[in-house]
């Protein structure tokens, strides 16, 4: 019988060259962690690129994790970081635009379809646009992602209490651009 081995044991033993260990890593963080980038891009191919790209980068060493956090924590900060750098090129509004003509085919525009409308075109686009991109990022965590702070203070590498002073920085801003 063989002894289940901790998250930081496997990460540990993976970046030693363990092929079983970054294999069992993966099986159980890849699904995981799948799921989590497509809440923030529409495109598969995009995302299922940046799951290999951050695996990759566990068994090249070139992401250490330094055992301050849960695993899981790390795993979603490099990798929402790789996806943020896989989509940087293509710009917010087109992201935008691409979803919305995804969805072009349906009958009635969806609710999700109407909002993200209404960001790109409307007055909150352009309150939003004025954020500083700090505040922009805890929103992105917080709203867009539904992060909780403690989530969002892992990916964004502040610390919880910054994360809650910006959001609220980021919706006073909002209301008075918006009112």
């Amino acid at each position: 019988m063989s002894e289940t081995r901790s998250d930081g044991e496997l990460l540990r033993a993976a970046a030693d060259g363990d092929r079983r260990a970054f294999e069992e890593l993966y099986r159980r963080y890849a699904p995981w962690l799948t799921a989590r980038l497509r809440s923030r891009c529409a495109d598969g191919g995009v995302v299922d690129d940046v799951v290999q790209e951050t695996f990759l980068a566990i068994w090249r060493g070139k992401a250490r994790y330094r055992e301050d956090g849960d695993v899981a924590g790390w795993l979603w900060r490099v990798g929402s970081r790789r996806l943020i750098d896989a989509l940087r090129g293509d710009g917010a509004r087109g992201r935008v635009r691409q979803a919305l003509a995804r969805l072009r085919h349906r009958d009635e525009a969806s609710a999700e379809e109407r909002v993200l409308a209404g960001v790109e075109h409307g007055d909150l686009a352009g309150a939003l646009v004025r954020l500083s991109p700090e505040l922009r990022a805890v929103l992105q965590a917080t709203v867009i992602d539904g992060l909780t702070t403690r989530e969002a203070a892992v990916l964004l590498g502040i610390p919880p209490g910054t994360v809650k002073t910006r959001a609220m920085r980021a919706r006073k801003q909002l209301r008075e651009a918006l009112t």
